[in-house]
């Protein structure tokens, strides 16, 4: 009898295959699972980033603005220390209350202009250089240089000063130059993703002639060339100062060339106009989009009335906001803490002193009346303005 033909070798050669498909798809699977993940995550993540991008960016910065570093002969001999000087003592309250800004700015009345021609005080001013540095410890990065006082140690004088600003990194200043090419050259500043110039000019010089042919040496004012300077600068910044030496001195409020020349630099797309020369404190104000404090009076000096003594350091906040390209500014917090220069009858112990300072007290006893006089001169009534509460 015939022996019957096996039938389960063509089941096994199935089997087998199946079991070698398995095996593949294993292998495989998983590696295009991941790649499909993956392509699920990137697409996820780039569509995350889009929407990152989408969202606008805004940009902050804090000012502070001081005015006149009038060094009198009495405030720089209070500062002498072994053959130099140290006005440390009598900025230590400020120190600590601009800490937090970001611009910080003080117009210097008297020019550096050289330890070799011999300090002086009024009327024709020469200052110790070291009240510079000393400005510069605490903070301080941009400086006005143009004032009635630039040409008071003459053409030589500008030039130590000139020298000396030259020297300091990172500070912005103008109003002097030993040239017209660098007129210019030191007027750009950028803190945190802002972009800002300052420039600087007085409206004379006390009769004092800036020599013939060379008017880089002080920016005086000139409608025409400030027009020019403006329209140079201000395509290269998000914020443009302007810092002013104009007005009458001694009068809270400011004359009719002031406010033509604010309505002026407003047109012409300033965002912040500093002014000084009165030496006492006028208001501040807006001019169309443009904010003007017409005088923060003195920062220190030796002028012995009360409201020679009481000044402003102006404050504000700059916001920048970038959104689908376009960008937008915005100048809000406007307005200033009080301070009042204080020394013995003596002529000694200069201090600078903000009237929200604990210690107020111990220099100026009646401090709460004289802070509200000068907070209605300083605000004209505009509570629009924030200044900063006496100490209680």
């Amino acid at each position: 009898m015939a022996r019957r033909k096996k039938k389960f070798k063509p089941l096994f050669k199935v089997f087998v295959f199946l079991i070698i498909l398995g095996t593949i798809l294993c292998f495989i699977y998983p590696k295009l699972n991941n790649k499909s993940s993956k392509s699920s995550s990137s697409s996820k993540s780039s569509k995350t980033m889009k929407k990152e991008d989408d969202k606008p960016k805004v940009y902050k910065a804090k000012v502070i603005m001081a005015g006149d570093g009038l060094l009198h002969g009495y405030v720089y001999r209070d500062a002498a220390t072994n053959g130099s000087y140290n006005f440390s003592h009598q900025l230590e309250y400020v120190k600590d209350l601009i800490k937090d800004y970001d611009i910080k700015y003080w117009n210097q009345e008297t020019i550096f202009g050289g330890k070799e021609r011999g300090y002086s005080g009024y009327p024709r001013f020469n200052s110790p250089s070291e009240f510079g540095d000393n400005m510069i410890d605490i903070g301080f990065n941009m400086v006005s240089l143009a004032n009635n006082h630039s040409m008071d140690q003459g053409e030589k004088g500008v030039l130590n000063s000139v020298a000396y600003w030259k020297e300091k990194n990172n500070i912005v200043w103008n109003g002097q130059s030993d040239s017209e090419e660098d007129r210019l050259g030191h007027i750009y500043g950028e803190v945190n993703g802002i972009k800002y110039a300052m420039l600087s000019y007085t409206m004379h010089t006390n009769g004092l002639p800036v020599p013939s042919g060379k008017p880089y040496l002080v920016n005086v004012y000139n409608k025409d060339k400030v027009k020019a300077d403006i329209e140079a600068v201000r395509p290269n910044v998000d914020v443009l100062f302007v810092a002013m030496h104009w007005g009458e001195e001694y009068t809270h409020k400011p004359n009719s060339n002031q406010r033509e020349t604010a309505k002026y630099l407003s047109e012409l797309g300033v965002d912040v106009i500093i002014g000084a020369h009165p030496h006492v404190i006028q208001p501040i104000e807006k001019e169309e989009n443009t904010i003007v404090y017409y005088s923060l009076g003195n920062f220190i000096s030796n002028q012995g009335d009360e409201n020679k003594r009481v000044g402003l350091l102006g404050t504000l906040d700059i916001t920048k906001t970038v959104d689908k390209g376009e960008t937008k500014i915005e100048i809000s917090n406007v307005g200033g803490e009080l301070h009042y220069t204080y020394y013995t009858s003596a002529h000694s112990n200069y201090k600078v002193v903000p009237f929200s300072n604990s210690n107020i007290g111990k220099y100026l006893s009646n401090y709460k009346n004289i802070f509200e006089k000068y907070k209605n001169i300083t605000t004209g009534g505009n509570e629009e303005f924030i200044i900063t509460p006496a100490y209680e």
